[in-house]
């Protein structure tokens, strides 16, 4: 058996591709929690910030700006949300261009009832780092998120 590791090219390759591993085995393990109520992170996603909207109704192109991984089809997500009585779309009078979401009572409920199994799916994804690390982890992966383009670059 031939344990011989492959070198990477890089530091920053060996870094992005540790990163991609471990959102790939903590999407796992997230998957397997919301599969058990039909529904999809980005679902979660949007019932929880429609249950935090102050205003109760948030326009759908707002919401799809506050999601945290960009949702290519909106409406469609929509769509399967409202089909299951999680969340109403309604036009406002003043502006049919613009489609309003809110949660339902049912939709709540939903939330209420994942809170818990969602805190304990995080205790297994990163519960055994300390607050220390998971105060650097996120310092970290916020800087991340910001990453610096050389002049002339085309990636971005």
């Amino acid at each position: 058996m031939n344990t011989t590791t492959i070198p990477f090219d890089s530091a920053a390759q060996e870094a992005y591709l540790n990163l991609w591993r471990t959102y790939d085995r903590l999407k796992a393990i997230e998957d397997g929690l919301f599969v058990r109520w039909d529904l999809t992170a980005q679902q979660y996603n949007v019932l929880r910030l429609l249950d935090s909207a102050p205003a109760g109704a948030v326009p759908t192109l707002s919401l799809a700006a506050r999601l945290v991984s960009k949702a290519p089809d909106i409406t469609r997500m929509i769509d399967r949300l409202e089909k299951r009585g999680l969340i109403e779309r309604e036009r406002r009078d003043t502006d049919r261009r613009t489609v309003m979401v809110s949660i339902t009572d049912l939709g709540r409920e939903l939330i209420q009832s994942i809170a818990e199994p969602l805190s304990q799916c995080h205790q297994v994804q990163i519960g055994h780092l300390d607050d220390n690390e998971l105060e650097t982890l996120t310092r970290l992966l916020k800087k991340t998120r910001q990453p610096h383009e050389p002049a002339g670059s085309r990636w971005l």
